[in-house]
């Protein structure tokens, strides 16, 4: 075959294997197979001393930019109008229902009744690409709308944008630039100076003049809007999104078209709560009408089109002062800082506190006491400064802290970590590890919680968990809070805890990194005590999703001559770990990968999960084409669309009632 044919249809392998790879998220070949091909096409590049512009070889230029030039768009990009209630989103409906009423009652082709097509507003850089003759010819930012800047290099670092498509008329595409928060965590871990959030992570990375930079972070795009087209007229929007999506072009997984607004309230409901599960910012929903005609009809203001508005989610992010740094012990020793700060208001609750992870974190933070910092609230967990905001107040420096903050004990140092080795009488250390101990998924010891800990300790003398077992009636009868019928529960609870399944107590003891599906995975590999506390590391690395530090943690701990001396102590007092074979019992779920979404009556999300297990499934948090069911119950999420996008088969709740009887 002649060079360059052959290189064309390299290209065109090459560009499909990326489709499938980052786009669709399934591999057609082996890294080592798309290597070969890859390396192929540098040589015959080489050789022939011809290179196409929309060769996959071409994603990263060498060259540094002097500037950005300007870039003028084909068709005006447009802001969205916006509003931040239901009540104004209301308005917006009637306002457009108005508008219809008023066009029809003058023009004969009347206008159909609205419906809406509902889809995530994603927080990154929204970019425009220029398609002519099936190649990508140029990227762009939005700027004024009309006039943006040219990033065609930055453009073609993100690997799911393709370089050539099927549409060989001209075509300007927009979408948003986006940094997964995967990819910032990544980065911030190995970055000198970390990046404060995704939102201006990505911006930054396409607009900076070295596209190198930009490839550091691995960017990825969602389109979601042609704004000019050659010779192609689309009926509707859901027609537009199938066309992008055609073309290979990413577009996200969800977008719902509805009847009436209750319905499009209803979705943005579920947005909001499932998009704490997604790897990318959002920060609201965008509504459009979905017929064509009528936005023509409808037009624009000097501003924004009519026919579509955002609706924004409280903010996730905002500023305030740190007051102070508390250093707190954890169960492992571990003694990590939390800030303190001036009391804010974010997505609708009052934050106090906020996550520093450690000393090192707060160096490249550049955090101080009296410093006003930028905080990020995600999925109702505590807050997290992502850095500090430029401001003119008087900052103290934070001081590593050298002695335990709750026993005086001289800390060391591994890694950035810093721990209290007096694991004896530290008491926030053994009270921890007695409540972990003690926890439901453990030791299952009902009343023993953070404060009973703190009192048995304090009052008993507690020295190490094996005491537990050495309480009596007597004991807990003189203490506060504790009348008869208290003591003798928690008695029964201590006595009833003897005979732990081996997972529930290889979790109890609380080794490093080892949670409850690794200590399940442990006992069903060991079937013993015994045989995990004598496991070689070369062996524990057999077992799934056990790698080196895990192992390596293993080993230490059932080598710590105080931690032996504890469980020969625990064993003594009647502790009698079990392992019973569990039999998978052959169903509709053995070998297949099932996925849940929304409430299912008489479960919780762990109990159904564990259930689908025993019957030989494997229970997945996200829906892909290897996903053999998903199970629906009340108010599905994003998940369930997805599944009816790629006809994965439905189990709703009657049907799973059938099945698991």
């Amino acid at each position: 075959m002649d060079k360059i044919e052959r290189m064309k249809e390299l290209i065109d392998i090459i560009n499909d294997l990326n489709y499938y790879y980052y786009t669709l998220d399934q591999p057609k070949v082996s890294d080592k197979e798309y290597d070969t091909l890859y390396d192929e096409l540098v040589k015959l590049e080489k050789e022939t001393g011809t290179v196409f512009p929309y060769s996959p070889t071409q994603r990263v230029g060498g060259e540094i930019l002097d500037k950005f030039e300007k870039h003028y768009h084909i068709e005006r990009l447009w802001s969205l109008d916006k509003c931040q209630n239901y009540g104004e989103l209301r308005s917006w409906d009637n306002r457009i229902k108005r508008l219809i009423e008023e066009y029809n009652s003058s023009h004969a082709e009347q206008l159909p009744p609205p419906t809406y097509v509902v889809e995530y507003k994603f927080d990154g850089l929204t970019i425009n690409l220029t398609y002519r003759e099936g190649e990508l010819v140029q990227g762009a930012t939005r700027g004024n709308g009309t006039v943006g800047e040219a990033i065609l290099p930055q453009i073609k670092t993100i690997k799911t944008v393709p370089l050539k498509i099927d549409f060989k008329g001209t075509m300007e595409v927009q979408g948003e630039g986006l940094m997964p928060l995967s990819a910032l965590k990544e980065y911030n871990e190995r970055a000198d100076e970390p990046l404060k959030n995704a939102r201006n992570a990505a911006a930054g990375a396409l607009r900076n003049l070295d596209p190198r930079v930009t490839k550091e972070r691995n960017l990825i795009a969602y389109f979601y809007n042609i704004g000019y087209i050659e010779g192609v007229e689309f009926k509707t929007h859901m027609e537009m999104l199938q066309f992008i999506k055609d073309n290979r072009l990413p577009a996200f997984n969800y977008a719902k078209e509805c009847k009436s607004i209750d319905e499009v309230i209803e979705e943005i409901e579920k947005i909001e709560e499932e998009r704490h599960n997604l790897d990318v910012l959002t920060d609201g929903a965008v509504i459009k009408i979905n017929d064509m005609r009528t936005r023509e009809a409808l037009g624009y203001t000097m501003r924004f089109p009519r026919w579509a508005i955002a609706y924004k989610f409280e903010a996730e992010e905002t500023t305030t002062k740190l007051i102070e740094v508390q250093w707190n012990v954890g169960r492992t020793g571990k003694v990590t800082p939390i800030a303190i700060l001036e009391p804010v208001e974010i997505a609708g609750a009052t934050v106090r506190r906020a996550t520093l992870n450690n000393y090192d974190d707060i160096l490249r933070k550049k955090v101080a006491i009296g410093s006003r910092v930028l905080i990020r609230r995600s999925n109702e967990v505590i807050p997290e400064i992502m850095g500090v905001v430029d401001a003119d107040e008087e900052t103290m420096k934070i001081e590593k802290p050298t002695h335990c903050p709750a026993c005086d004990t001289e800390l060391i140092q591994d890694g950035v970590h810093i721990f209290c080795p007096n694991s004896l009488t530290c008491k926030p250390q053994l009270v921890s590890r007695i409540v972990h101990f003690a926890s439901r998924d453990a030791m299952n010891i009902e009343g023993l919680s953070e404060k009973t800990a703190e009192k048995l300790f304090e009052e008993l003398n507690l020295k190490d968990i094996a005491d537990i077992y050495e309480i009596k009636y007597e004991d807990l009868i003189k203490l506060e809070g504790f009348k008869d019928k208290r003591a003798k529960n928690l008695l029964n609870a201590i006595e009833n805890s003897k005979d732990p399944s081996l997972a529930a107590f290889i979790y109890a003891l609380g080794i490093p990194n080892v949670g409850l599906k690794t200590a399940q995975d442990l006992a069903e590999h060991f079937k013993s005590l015994e045989g995990i506390k004598e496991a070689e590391y070369e062996e524990l690395l057999t077992i799934p999703d056990v790698g080196p530090k895990i192992a390596e943690n293993i080993v230490e701990f059932f080598r710590d001559e105080r931690i032996l001396e504890g469980l020969e102590k625990l064993l003594s007092e009647g502790v009698k770990p079990h392992y019973e074979e569990t039999t998978i019992e052959e169903s509709i779920f053995t070998n297949k990968t099932v996925v849940i979404t929304g409430t299912i009556n008489g479960y919780t999300r762990k109990e159904l999960k564990e259930k689908i297990e025993e019957m030989g499934g494997k229970v997945s948090g996200s829906v892909s084409r290897n996903t053999d069911y998903v199970i629906v119950g009340e108010n599905p999420g994003s998940k369930y669309e997805k599944a009816l996008e790629l006809g994965v088969e439905i189990i709703d709740e009657e049907r799973l009632s059938e099945i698991i009887g």
